[in-house]
């Protein structure tokens, strides 16, 4: 293509504090300082909780959570609608599910859609017709984008898209600190969604493992989600009182790591784990959960991380144990995590998106003809 592309983030709402949200406000805001015309259309809800470019129109088709079953025709009509009368020229749909409603909005038309997924492949969410979305979007769409390489090589494998799949890693998000974090306060950081996912069941087991022979250390729990009431019940039980923290969900998450020494990361399974490159940008001493998809790719165990076995509050304790009591191991961690976290700078990551959005229909159709031939 001779000129930039018009390019619409499809979501379904940026009311909320969650990943694929943020990355979207992140890459589409890079974009527009950039030059491109870029627009946003969510599902529902017009509001954001993250801040917009102000060349950026962001739009929504529902002031509500619709019922999409109830919905769907709607939903599509709204698309197309919006697709036509803002001459989009590519449609990023955050999230592969959302193909299921762009495939038909967009039928005769030349708009190229680009899947960019956020969870690991195994994971469909409890969504059955997750698995039939990325089927859809491997047939009809012009490029899937994908966290990490293991998920590309099971895309590759299992549904053979017509078009490309490419790996681009989430960004950090701000700019990179001038300096890593002091390490000098006793808290123990954790960052994430209050969902069973993330794992800070496990976290908490361990925690009161630890806390006894941790006096003044704290374990700070930011985020917020459905589990909170069970996490807080869970903490009572366990008597962990003042020993740790939950404050809710922080707009400027940068501060929490700036006042870390270690950060912890205990989920289940992950689609990247940005929260890991946020906590090595500041060299903080990284314990981690062995995750098949994003740490395992992201973290090296005894260079620039100790990892432990995934859901096992015994192994993640003793991790915890051991970089609170050796200052040196957590600084030299933490320094080979903060360099290896320039590699994930907005400007590079950026630079790969402008890539894929420059991928054009006549390559991705003949691309579509050499997949079938």
């Amino acid at each position: 293509m001779t000129s930039r592309p018009t390019v619409c983030f499809l979501t379904g709402t940026l009311n909320a504090f969650a990943g694929a949200e943020r990355m979207t406000a992140v890459i589409a805001n890079a974009l527009a300082e950039r030059g491109y015309r870029v627009r946003i259309l969510s599902l529902w809800d017009q509001a954001s909780v993250f801040p917009l470019h102000r060349n950026i129109v962001h739009d929504a088709l529902f002031a509500s959570r619709p019922s999409f079953k109830r919905q769907y025709f709607a939903t599509v009509a709204g698309i197309r609608r919006f697709v036509r009368q803002q001459q989009i020229d590519v449609l990023v749909e955050v999230d592969t599910m959302l193909t299921l409603f762009t495939v038909p909005a967009t039928l005769g038309m030349t708009v190229r859609r680009i899947a960019w997924e956020h969870c690991h492949f195994d994971e469909d969410l409890g969504r059955r017709a997750r698995r039939v979305a990325r089927w859809v979007a491997g047939r009809f769409n012009q490029a899937i984008v994908v966290l990490t390489q293991r998920d590309q090589q099971v895309w590759l494998a299992r549904v053979r898209p017509r078009g490309r799949v490419e790996v681009i890693a989430n960004p950090l998000p701000f700019p990179f600190p001038a300096a890593p974090s002091p390490g000098t306060e006793h808290c123990v950081l954790a960052v994430g969604r209050l969902t069973r996912a993330k794992g800070f069941d496990v976290l908490l087991q361990a925690w009161s493992m630890v806390a006894p022979s941790a006096p003044g250390w704290v374990l700070k729990i930011v985020g917020e989600g459905e589990d909170r009431a069970a996490l807080e019940r869970m903490a009572l039980a366990l008597n962990l009182g003042d020993a740790v923290t939950m404050p809710g969900a922080q707009h400027r998450v940068e501060d929490c790591y700036r006042d870390a020494a270690i950060f912890c990361l205990s989920s289940r399974y992950e689609g990247f784990g940005l929260v890991l490159i946020e906590a090595m940008s500041f060299g903080l001493g990284i314990v981690s959960t062995d995750c098949e998809a994003g740490p395992r790719e992201i973290l090296r165990h005894g260079d620039n991380a100790l990892v432990s076995a995934n859901g096992n509050p015994q192994a993640l304790a003793e991790a915890l144990k051991q970089l609170i009591q050796d200052e040196a191991c957590r600084r030299r961690l933490g320094q080979a995590a903060r360099a290896d976290a320039m590699a994930y700078s907005l400007d590079r990551v950026v630079g790969q998106w402008i890539d894929v959005l420059a991928i054009d229909a006549d390559e991705a159709g003949q691309r579509s003809l050499q997949a079938e031939s």
